[in-house]
Protein backbone atom coordinates (compact mmCIF):
# COMPACT_ATOMS: atom_id res chain seq x y z
CA UNK A 1 0.00 0.00 0.00
CA UNK A 2 1.66 3.37 -1.04
CA UNK A 3 -0.69 5.93 0.99
CA UNK A 4 -0.36 6.40 5.13
CA UNK A 5 -2.77 5.44 7.69
CA UNK A 6 -3.55 7.99 10.61
CA UNK A 7 -1.25 7.41 13.06
CA UNK A 8 -3.83 7.80 16.04
CA UNK A 9 -6.22 5.02 14.12
CA UNK A 10 -2.75 2.91 13.84
CA UNK A 11 -2.48 2.98 17.63
CA UNK A 12 -5.84 1.85 18.93
CA UNK A 13 -6.30 -2.12 19.15
CA UNK A 14 -8.20 -4.54 16.84
CA UNK A 15 -11.83 -4.96 17.65
CA UNK A 16 -11.88 -7.11 20.74
CA UNK A 17 -14.58 -9.28 19.91
CA UNK A 18 -12.75 -10.22 16.31
CA UNK A 19 -10.15 -10.84 17.89
CA UNK A 20 -11.47 -13.56 20.41
CA UNK A 21 -13.86 -15.24 17.96
CA UNK A 22 -10.46 -15.76 16.16
CA UNK A 23 -9.47 -17.93 18.97
CA UNK A 24 -12.35 -19.90 18.37
CA UNK A 25 -11.75 -20.23 14.60
CA UNK A 26 -8.38 -21.29 15.25
CA UNK A 27 -9.28 -24.14 18.01
CA UNK A 28 -9.70 -27.41 17.56
CA UNK A 29 -12.94 -28.26 19.98
CA UNK A 30 -14.45 -31.56 21.51
CA UNK A 31 -17.14 -30.04 23.40
CA UNK A 32 -19.68 -27.54 22.34
CA UNK A 33 -18.46 -23.96 22.91
CA UNK A 34 -20.87 -21.53 25.16
CA UNK A 35 -20.55 -18.31 23.95
CA UNK A 36 -20.28 -15.66 26.50
CA UNK A 37 -18.96 -12.63 24.56
CA UNK A 38 -20.79 -10.87 22.89
CA UNK A 39 -23.70 -8.56 25.05
CA UNK A 40 -26.48 -9.11 22.38
CA UNK A 41 -30.12 -10.23 23.38
CA UNK A 42 -30.72 -13.97 21.89
CA UNK A 43 -34.24 -13.44 22.00
CA UNK A 44 -36.05 -11.72 18.52
CA UNK A 45 -37.95 -8.42 17.99
CA UNK A 46 -41.81 -8.42 19.38
CA UNK A 47 -43.62 -10.14 16.58
CA UNK A 48 -45.87 -7.63 16.77
CA UNK A 49 -43.32 -5.35 15.63
CA UNK A 50 -42.04 -6.82 12.95
CA UNK A 51 -45.66 -7.46 11.43
CA UNK A 52 -46.36 -3.44 11.91
CA UNK A 53 -43.09 -2.91 9.82
CA UNK A 54 -43.94 -5.09 7.22
CA UNK A 55 -47.46 -3.18 6.77
CA UNK A 56 -44.81 -0.18 5.79
CA UNK A 57 -42.77 -1.59 3.06
CA UNK A 58 -45.31 -0.16 -0.29
CA UNK A 59 -44.93 3.05 1.26
CA UNK A 60 -42.56 4.51 -1.05
CA UNK A 61 -41.56 7.24 1.75
CA UNK A 62 -39.83 4.40 3.79
CA UNK A 63 -36.85 4.46 1.02
CA UNK A 64 -36.10 8.10 1.28
CA UNK A 65 -34.58 10.15 3.97
CA UNK A 66 -35.75 11.70 6.73
CA UNK A 67 -34.80 14.41 8.88
CA UNK A 68 -30.82 14.83 9.79
CA UNK A 69 -32.32 14.30 13.73
CA UNK A 70 -35.31 11.95 13.33
CA UNK A 71 -39.30 12.31 12.34
CA UNK A 72 -40.95 14.63 14.35
CA UNK A 73 -43.27 11.84 14.89
CA UNK A 74 -40.70 9.15 16.50
CA UNK A 75 -38.96 12.05 18.87
CA UNK A 76 -42.25 12.80 20.09
CA UNK A 77 -43.14 9.44 21.16
CA UNK A 78 -39.76 8.99 22.82
CA UNK A 79 -40.31 12.18 24.56
CA UNK A 80 -43.67 9.61 25.89
CA UNK A 81 -41.19 7.21 26.78
CA UNK A 82 -39.01 8.84 28.83
CA UNK A 83 -41.67 10.51 31.19
CA UNK A 84 -42.82 6.98 31.92
CA UNK A 85 -39.11 5.54 32.29
CA UNK A 86 -37.21 8.68 33.74
CA UNK A 87 -39.96 10.98 34.88
CA UNK A 88 -38.18 13.30 32.15
CA UNK A 89 -39.32 16.58 30.54
CA UNK A 90 -37.71 15.50 27.08
CA UNK A 91 -38.29 17.89 23.75
CA UNK A 92 -38.21 16.99 20.24
CA UNK A 93 -35.24 19.48 19.77
CA UNK A 94 -33.22 17.92 22.27
CA UNK A 95 -32.92 14.29 20.15
CA UNK A 96 -31.17 13.45 17.33
CA UNK A 97 -31.84 9.58 16.05
CA UNK A 98 -28.39 7.78 15.21
CA UNK A 99 -26.85 5.15 14.09
CA UNK A 100 -26.63 3.11 17.17
CA UNK A 101 -25.42 4.67 20.43
CA UNK A 102 -21.63 3.76 19.06
CA UNK A 103 -22.54 6.76 16.78
CA UNK A 104 -24.20 8.77 18.83
CA UNK A 105 -20.70 8.75 21.07
CA UNK A 106 -18.95 9.91 17.98
CA UNK A 107 -21.59 12.89 17.33
CA UNK A 108 -21.45 13.62 21.22
CA UNK A 109 -17.19 13.59 21.12
CA UNK A 110 -16.49 15.39 17.71
CA UNK A 111 -18.96 18.59 18.53
CA UNK A 112 -17.27 18.78 21.92
CA UNK A 113 -13.85 18.12 21.71
CA UNK A 114 -10.85 18.89 19.63
CA UNK A 115 -7.48 16.73 19.36
CA UNK A 116 -5.57 17.48 22.21
CA UNK A 117 -8.94 17.75 24.60
CA UNK A 118 -9.02 15.72 27.57
CA UNK A 119 -12.01 13.06 28.30
CA UNK A 120 -12.26 11.38 31.99
CA UNK A 121 -13.35 7.68 31.47
CA UNK A 122 -13.98 5.75 34.47
CA UNK A 123 -12.30 1.92 34.37
CA UNK A 124 -13.25 -0.34 33.77
CA UNK A 125 -14.35 1.02 30.29
CA UNK A 126 -16.35 -0.10 27.42
CA UNK A 127 -13.76 -0.70 25.19
CA UNK A 128 -15.50 1.43 22.28
CA UNK A 129 -14.95 4.50 23.91
CA UNK A 130 -11.09 4.58 24.38
CA UNK A 131 -10.96 3.35 20.98
CA UNK A 132 -12.79 6.28 19.74
CA UNK A 133 -10.95 8.72 22.10
CA UNK A 134 -7.78 7.98 20.69
CA UNK A 135 -9.09 7.54 16.73
CA UNK A 136 -9.81 11.44 17.23
CA UNK A 137 -6.62 12.62 18.98
CA UNK A 138 -8.52 13.15 22.68
CA UNK A 139 -6.77 11.97 25.51
CA UNK A 140 -8.55 9.79 27.92
CA UNK A 141 -7.55 10.35 31.17
CA UNK A 142 -8.81 6.63 33.44
CA UNK A 143 -10.26 6.85 36.75
CA UNK A 144 -9.07 3.35 38.35
CA UNK A 145 -10.75 0.58 39.52
CA UNK A 146 -11.78 -0.18 42.88
CA UNK A 147 -12.84 -3.92 42.98
CA UNK A 148 -14.34 -3.33 46.43
CA UNK A 149 -16.78 -0.61 44.97
CA UNK A 150 -17.30 -2.56 42.32
CA UNK A 151 -16.30 0.18 40.03
CA UNK A 152 -18.40 2.75 41.15
CA UNK A 153 -17.04 6.22 40.29
CA UNK A 154 -15.81 8.09 43.24
CA UNK A 155 -16.38 11.82 43.23
CA UNK A 156 -12.94 13.29 44.68
CA UNK A 157 -11.16 10.87 42.28
CA UNK A 158 -13.31 12.14 39.50
CA UNK A 159 -12.25 15.82 40.43
CA UNK A 160 -8.79 15.65 41.08
CA UNK A 161 -8.17 14.48 37.34
CA UNK A 162 -10.06 17.53 35.77
CA UNK A 163 -7.60 20.04 34.31
CA UNK A 164 -7.95 22.55 32.14
CA UNK A 165 -8.31 20.30 29.16
CA UNK A 166 -11.03 17.96 30.37
CA UNK A 167 -13.95 18.24 28.41
CA UNK A 168 -16.53 15.73 29.97
CA UNK A 169 -16.39 12.91 32.55
CA UNK A 170 -17.61 9.49 30.57
CA UNK A 171 -19.24 7.04 32.55
CA UNK A 172 -21.87 4.09 31.35
CA UNK A 173 -24.60 2.68 33.48
CA UNK A 174 -25.34 0.06 33.27
CA UNK A 175 -21.74 -0.33 33.41
CA UNK A 176 -20.44 -2.75 30.19
CA UNK A 177 -18.47 -4.75 31.81
CA UNK A 178 -18.80 -4.99 35.07
CA UNK A 179 -22.97 -4.57 34.96
CA UNK A 180 -22.99 -2.01 37.88
CA UNK A 181 -25.32 0.30 37.76
CA UNK A 182 -24.45 3.78 39.31
CA UNK A 183 -27.19 4.60 42.18
CA UNK A 184 -29.98 7.54 41.19
CA UNK A 185 -27.52 9.93 44.32
CA UNK A 186 -24.45 9.08 43.06
CA UNK A 187 -25.18 10.61 39.15
CA UNK A 188 -26.66 13.35 40.61
CA UNK A 189 -23.29 14.02 42.76
CA UNK A 190 -21.65 13.64 39.22
CA UNK A 191 -23.93 15.89 37.75
CA UNK A 192 -23.34 18.49 39.97
CA UNK A 193 -19.33 18.13 39.84
CA UNK A 194 -20.26 18.54 36.01
CA UNK A 195 -22.01 21.73 36.55
CA UNK A 196 -19.66 22.77 39.60
CA UNK A 197 -16.29 22.47 37.12
CA UNK A 198 -17.96 23.68 33.79
CA UNK A 199 -17.54 20.60 32.14
CA UNK A 200 -20.02 17.72 30.45
CA UNK A 201 -21.46 14.44 32.00
CA UNK A 202 -21.71 11.87 29.60
CA UNK A 203 -23.65 9.46 30.61
CA UNK A 204 -24.03 5.73 28.49
CA UNK A 205 -27.24 4.26 29.56
CA UNK A 206 -27.36 1.53 26.69
CA UNK A 207 -28.83 -1.05 28.76
CA UNK A 208 -31.12 1.15 30.92
CA UNK A 209 -33.83 -1.30 30.23
CA UNK A 210 -32.35 -3.84 31.71
CA UNK A 211 -32.13 -2.62 35.70
CA UNK A 212 -32.92 -5.13 38.48
CA UNK A 213 -36.51 -4.43 39.56
CA UNK A 214 -37.28 -1.73 36.52
CA UNK A 215 -35.87 1.19 39.19
CA UNK A 216 -36.05 4.55 37.06
CA UNK A 217 -32.01 5.20 36.20
CA UNK A 218 -31.85 8.80 37.85
CA UNK A 219 -33.67 11.90 38.07
CA UNK A 220 -31.34 14.22 35.99
CA UNK A 221 -34.49 14.98 33.09
CA UNK A 222 -36.52 16.13 35.79
CA UNK A 223 -34.76 19.63 35.97
CA UNK A 224 -35.42 22.44 33.67
CA UNK A 225 -31.70 22.78 33.21
CA UNK A 226 -30.53 19.40 32.77
CA UNK A 227 -29.00 19.88 29.35
CA UNK A 228 -26.23 22.93 30.72
CA UNK A 229 -24.22 19.80 31.60
CA UNK A 230 -25.48 16.66 31.05
CA UNK A 231 -25.19 14.54 27.58
CA UNK A 232 -27.38 11.11 27.32
CA UNK A 233 -26.48 8.42 25.07
CA UNK A 234 -28.85 5.38 24.25
CA UNK A 235 -29.70 2.48 22.26
CA UNK A 236 -33.06 1.08 21.65
CA UNK A 237 -31.16 -2.27 19.74
CA UNK A 238 -30.69 -3.89 23.37
CA UNK A 239 -34.34 -2.36 24.35
CA UNK A 240 -36.04 -4.02 21.35
CA UNK A 241 -33.68 -6.55 20.08
CA UNK A 242 -33.46 -4.54 17.36
CA UNK A 243 -29.30 -4.37 17.27
CA UNK A 244 -29.15 -5.05 13.43
CA UNK A 245 -31.21 -2.08 12.87
CA UNK A 246 -28.39 0.28 14.89
CA UNK A 247 -31.17 1.73 16.55
CA UNK A 248 -29.47 4.74 18.60
CA UNK A 249 -30.42 8.29 20.34
CA UNK A 250 -28.34 11.59 21.59
CA UNK A 251 -29.71 13.73 23.91
CA UNK A 252 -28.55 17.18 24.45
CA UNK A 253 -29.31 20.87 24.89
CA UNK A 254 -30.97 21.85 21.59
CA UNK A 255 -27.77 24.27 20.93
CA UNK A 256 -25.35 20.75 21.08
CA UNK A 257 -28.11 18.93 18.96
CA UNK A 258 -28.38 22.13 16.54
CA UNK A 259 -24.44 22.09 15.98
CA UNK A 260 -24.03 18.20 16.03
CA UNK A 261 -26.40 18.35 13.06
CA UNK A 262 -23.89 19.41 10.75
CA UNK A 263 -20.96 16.58 11.79
CA UNK A 264 -24.29 14.27 11.35
CA UNK A 265 -25.19 15.62 7.71
CA UNK A 266 -21.30 14.69 6.36
CA UNK A 267 -21.54 11.12 8.78
CA UNK A 268 -24.56 9.50 8.58
CA UNK A 269 -27.33 11.94 7.43
CA UNK A 270 -30.32 10.52 9.23
CA UNK A 271 -31.18 6.91 11.25
CA UNK A 272 -32.52 4.84 8.31
CA UNK A 273 -36.69 5.24 8.49
CA UNK A 274 -37.37 1.97 9.15
CA UNK A 275 -35.47 1.90 12.11
CA UNK A 276 -37.38 5.25 13.26
CA UNK A 277 -40.67 3.13 12.91
CA UNK A 278 -39.65 0.16 14.76
CA UNK A 279 -37.96 2.74 17.52
CA UNK A 280 -41.78 4.72 17.53
CA UNK A 281 -43.86 1.53 17.70
CA UNK A 282 -41.74 0.02 20.80
CA UNK A 283 -41.89 3.37 22.62
CA UNK A 284 -45.61 3.12 22.18
CA UNK A 285 -46.65 -0.53 22.63
CA UNK A 286 -43.48 -2.57 24.22
CA UNK A 287 -43.54 -1.71 27.74
CA UNK A 288 -44.63 -4.92 28.44
CA UNK A 289 -42.74 -6.75 26.27
CA UNK A 290 -39.61 -4.89 27.49
CA UNK A 291 -40.41 -5.45 30.85
CA UNK A 292 -40.99 -9.15 30.74
CA UNK A 293 -37.25 -9.57 29.01
CA UNK A 294 -35.55 -7.53 32.02
CA UNK A 295 -37.30 -10.06 34.28
CA UNK A 296 -35.63 -13.29 31.88
CA UNK A 297 -32.32 -11.47 32.19
CA UNK A 298 -32.75 -10.74 35.97
CA UNK A 299 -33.13 -15.02 35.86
CA UNK A 300 -30.43 -15.55 34.34
CA UNK A 301 -28.25 -13.31 36.22
CA UNK A 302 -29.84 -14.77 39.49
CA UNK A 303 -29.18 -18.06 38.38
CA UNK A 304 -25.64 -17.46 37.57
CA UNK A 305 -24.62 -15.60 40.24
CA UNK A 306 -26.14 -18.71 42.89
CA UNK A 307 -23.84 -21.39 40.52
CA UNK A 308 -20.83 -19.17 40.54
CA UNK A 309 -21.12 -18.68 44.30
CA UNK A 310 -21.00 -22.83 45.03
CA UNK A 311 -17.69 -23.98 46.68
CA UNK A 312 -14.98 -25.04 44.68
CA UNK A 313 -14.65 -22.09 41.94
CA UNK A 314 -11.46 -20.45 41.50
CA UNK A 315 -12.84 -17.49 39.13
CA UNK A 316 -14.44 -15.08 41.55
CA UNK A 317 -17.64 -13.13 40.82
CA UNK A 318 -16.35 -9.47 41.36
CA UNK A 319 -19.23 -7.09 40.18
CA UNK A 320 -22.17 -8.45 37.79
CA UNK A 321 -26.02 -7.44 36.29
CA UNK A 322 -28.53 -8.41 33.90
CA UNK A 323 -26.27 -8.42 31.29
CA UNK A 324 -22.75 -8.66 32.35
CA UNK A 325 -20.69 -10.54 35.14
CA UNK A 326 -17.37 -8.85 35.55
CA UNK A 327 -14.77 -12.07 37.05
CA UNK A 328 -11.56 -12.05 38.66
CA UNK A 329 -9.26 -14.99 37.32
CA UNK A 330 -6.86 -17.39 39.38
CA UNK A 331 -3.78 -17.06 37.59
CA UNK A 332 -1.26 -15.16 39.01
CA UNK A 333 1.28 -13.77 36.16
CA UNK A 334 -1.10 -14.19 33.87
CA UNK A 335 -2.79 -11.87 31.22
CA UNK A 336 -7.11 -12.16 30.98
CA UNK A 337 -5.76 -12.66 27.10
CA UNK A 338 -4.02 -15.74 28.15
CA UNK A 339 -6.52 -16.79 30.39
CA UNK A 340 -9.52 -15.86 28.16
CA UNK A 341 -7.63 -18.06 25.20
CA UNK A 342 -7.07 -21.14 27.40
CA UNK A 343 -10.48 -21.43 28.33
CA UNK A 344 -11.98 -21.45 24.56
CA UNK A 345 -9.04 -23.39 23.88
CA UNK A 346 -9.59 -26.10 26.70
CA UNK A 347 -13.05 -25.51 28.19
CA UNK A 348 -15.28 -24.24 25.32
CA UNK A 349 -15.83 -20.41 27.32
CA UNK A 350 -15.72 -17.61 24.65
CA UNK A 351 -15.33 -14.31 26.90
CA UNK A 352 -13.43 -11.27 26.87
CA UNK A 353 -9.77 -10.49 28.42
CA UNK A 354 -10.48 -7.73 30.80
CA UNK A 355 -7.58 -5.27 29.79
CA UNK A 356 -9.50 -4.73 26.60
CA UNK A 357 -11.32 -2.61 29.06
CA UNK A 358 -8.77 -0.03 29.76
CA UNK A 359 -4.78 -0.84 31.24
CA UNK A 360 -4.44 -2.40 34.40
CA UNK A 361 -7.09 -4.91 34.33
CA UNK A 362 -5.22 -7.64 33.08
CA UNK A 363 -6.91 -9.81 36.36
CA UNK A 364 -9.99 -9.67 35.03
CA UNK A 365 -12.53 -11.22 32.69
CA UNK A 366 -15.95 -10.05 31.39
CA UNK A 367 -18.70 -12.90 30.50
CA UNK A 368 -22.55 -11.55 28.98
CA UNK A 369 -25.52 -13.60 30.21
CA UNK A 370 -27.38 -11.74 26.55
CA UNK A 371 -26.27 -14.93 24.80
CA UNK A 372 -27.09 -17.55 27.06
CA UNK A 373 -30.29 -19.53 28.13
CA UNK A 374 -31.30 -20.60 31.66
CA UNK A 375 -30.50 -24.11 30.57
CA UNK A 376 -27.12 -23.83 29.72
CA UNK A 377 -25.44 -21.48 33.18
CA UNK A 378 -25.06 -24.49 34.82
CA UNK A 379 -23.10 -26.19 32.35
CA UNK A 380 -21.08 -22.64 31.91
CA UNK A 381 -20.23 -22.57 35.57
CA UNK A 382 -19.15 -26.12 36.08
CA UNK A 383 -16.01 -25.33 33.37
CA UNK A 384 -14.97 -22.55 35.60
CA UNK A 385 -15.60 -24.43 38.51
CA UNK A 386 -13.30 -27.70 36.78
CA UNK A 387 -10.80 -25.43 34.97
CA UNK A 388 -7.39 -26.54 36.26
CA UNK A 389 -6.05 -24.10 38.12
CA UNK A 390 -2.70 -25.23 38.35
CA UNK A 391 0.54 -25.61 35.78
CA UNK A 392 -0.86 -24.98 32.09
CA UNK A 393 -2.01 -27.97 30.45
CA UNK A 394 -5.00 -29.10 28.70
CA UNK A 395 -7.98 -29.42 30.67
CA UNK A 396 -10.41 -32.22 30.68
CA UNK A 397 -13.66 -30.40 30.26
CA UNK A 398 -16.98 -31.47 29.22
CA UNK A 399 -17.68 -34.43 27.10
CA UNK A 400 -17.57 -35.08 23.33
CA UNK A 401 -20.62 -33.96 21.32
CA UNK A 402 -18.60 -32.01 18.51
CA UNK A 403 -17.95 -28.87 17.58
CA UNK A 404 -20.91 -27.09 18.24
CA UNK A 405 -21.82 -23.88 19.52
CA UNK A 406 -24.72 -23.60 21.43
CA UNK A 407 -26.51 -20.15 21.19
CA UNK A 408 -27.63 -19.47 24.46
Amino acid sequence: MQYPISDLVRGVHSPPISEVKGWLAAARLQIPVIDLCQAIPDYPPARELTDHLATLLDDPLLSRYSPDEGLLEVREAICTGYQRSYGGRLRPSEICLTIGASQAFWLALVTLCRAGDEIIVQLPAYFDHPMALTSLGVRPIYAPFDEHSAGLPNVKTLEGLITDRTRAILLVSPSNPTGAVIPPALVRELYELAARRKIALILDETYNAFITGGVRPHDLFEDDDWGEHFIHIASFGKTYALTGYRAGMLVAAPEFISNALKVQDTMAVCQPRITQHAVRYGMEHLDEWVAANRVTMERRHELFRSEFAKPGNAFRLVASGPFFGWVRHPFDGCSGREVAKRLVQEAGLLLLPGEVFGPGLERYLRLAFGNISEEAIPEAVRRFREFPVGPAGPGQIGDQRGDVVLTL
